[in-house]
C-alpha cells in the first residue's frame, strides 16, 4: 500500500479507519480491524457511562495495536465523564464531532492523543483545523449514521483538500478497494469506512439486523430525523441520520413535529427495537450498503480494501 500520513502516524498496513459506529462497533470490532492492519474505532453511544468506555477500551487495547474512540460533542456536554474515561484510556486517535467540538480538542491533544473531527461542509473543515484538530474527516452525505446531508463525498473531499492544510480522510460511500483507491488518488490520507463492516460477525448487530443489511440494495437507505425525534434524542437538528428505509420511517418522515409529541409512536419504536422488528426499528447504514452482500470477518473486509494498491499500480502502469 502507498504510505500516507495515516499509515505512518499509526503504523498501519492499510490507510483505513473503521469508523466509530455507536451501537455497532465496540471494543471487539475495533480490535479486529486494528489486528487486520487498519485502525479500528469504538463508537460511544450518547448516554454511555464512563465504565463502558473503560471496559471497551481494554478490549480494543488487548491486542497491542493502535485503536481509536469516537465521541459526540453534543453528548459530552451532558456526560463529561466520557471525556475523563477517554483521557485515562489514552487511545491513539479520538474523533470528537457533531456539536461544539472545539472545547475538547486541546485537552485531548495535551494528553498525546491524535484528534480527528468529522466535517460535513468545507466551512466545518476549516473550523476543525482552526480548533487544532490533527486530521479532518470529510464526511459526505452518503455516509451511514449521523452527520450532515448537504454535500456528497467527492465534491466535499475536493473542497476540503483545497482549503485545509492538515491531513484529510474521506468518508461516505467508501466500501471497497475501488473507493479507497479513488480517494487516495484525489489526495486523501486514507478512508474512513463504517458501512463496509456492517456484515461482520464482530459487530454488535443482531443476526436479524445483519440479515437486513445483507438484503438491502444501494437505494435502500433514507436520511432524516425520524428515529431521533421518536426517541427524544438531543441530536442537533443539522445532524440527521442515514438508515435502512423502513415502514416506520416512511410513515413519519415529514411529520416530525407531530412525532415529537406522539407517545404511542415512541412506545412503538421502543417495542420494535426490543423485538428486533426492523420494519419499525432502525439500522443505520450508508449508501454503500448494496455492496455488503455476505457475512465476513473484519479481517476479510480490511484485506479487500488492501487491493487498492493493485488498482493504483495498474493506473500508473497503464500510463
Amino acid at each position: 500500500m502507498p504510505r500516507t500520513w495515516l499509515t505512518d502516524r499509526f503504523g498501519l498496513d492499510v490507510p483505513l479507519v473503521g469508523a466509530p459506529m455507536a451501537g455497532v462497533g465496540d471494543g471487539r470490532l475495533a480490535a479486529a480491524v486494528s489486528a487486520a492492519g487498519g485502525l479500528g474505532m469504538i463508537g460511544v453511544p450518547g448516554p454511555a457511562p464512563a465504565s463502558w468506555i473503560t471496559e471497551q477500551a481494554a478490549v480494543a487495547a488487548a491486542g497491542g495495536r493502535p485503536y481509536g474512540i469516537g465521541l459526540m460533542a453534543w453528548a459530552l456536554e451532558h456526560h463529561p465523564d466520557q471525556l475523563d474515561a477517554v483521557l485515562e484510556a489514552r487511545p491513539a486517535l479520538v474523533s470528537v464531532s457533531f456539536g461544539d467540538f472545539a472545547p475538547y480538542v486541546e485537552p485531548l491533544r495535551r494528553a498525546g492523543i491524535t484528534v480527528a473531527v468529522q466535517a460535513g461542509t468545507t466551512r466545518e473543515a476549516r473550523e476543525a483545523e482552526q480548533s487544532g484538530a490533527d486530521v479532518v474527516v470529510a464526511r459526505g452525505g452518503e455516509g451511514g449514521g449521523h452527520g450532515r446531508d448537504e454535500v456528497a463525498t467527492l465534491p466535499l473531499l475536493q473542497g476540503v483538500l483545497e482549503e485545509v492544510t492538515v491531513p484529510v480522510l474521506a468518508a461516505g460511500g467508501i466500501a471497497t478497494a475501488r473507493g479507497l483507491a479513488a480517494v487516495l488518488a484525489a489526495g486523501a490520507a486514507g478512508a474512513w469506512a463504517g458501512t463496509a463492516f456492517l456484515g461482520c460477525a464482530e459487530t454488535m448487530l443482531s443476526e436479524a439486523a445483519r440479515a437486513r443489511v445483507l438484503a438491502t440494495g444501494e437505494t435502500g437507505t433514507a436520511y432524516g430525523r425520524v428515529f431521533d425525534v421518536a426517541q427524544r434524542l438531543a441530536w442537533p437538528p443539522e445532524f440527521g441520520g442515514r438508515a435502512l428505509r423502513n415502514a416506520f420511517f416512511e410513515r413519519w418522515h415529514g411529520r416530525e413535529e407531530e412525532l415529537a409529541g406522539d407517545e404511542a409512536a415512541r412506545a412503538e419504536l421502543e417495542a420494535g427495537r426490543a423485538a428486533g422488528d426492523f420494519d419499525t426499528a432502525y439500522v443505520y447504514a450508508g449508501q454503500a450498503v448494496g455492496m455488503v452482500r455476505r457475512q465476513l470477518t473484519a479481517a476479510d473486509v480490511v484485506a479487500g480494501f488492501a487491493v487498492a494498491d493493485e488498482l493504483l499500480h495498474r493506473l500508473t502502469d497503464d500510463h
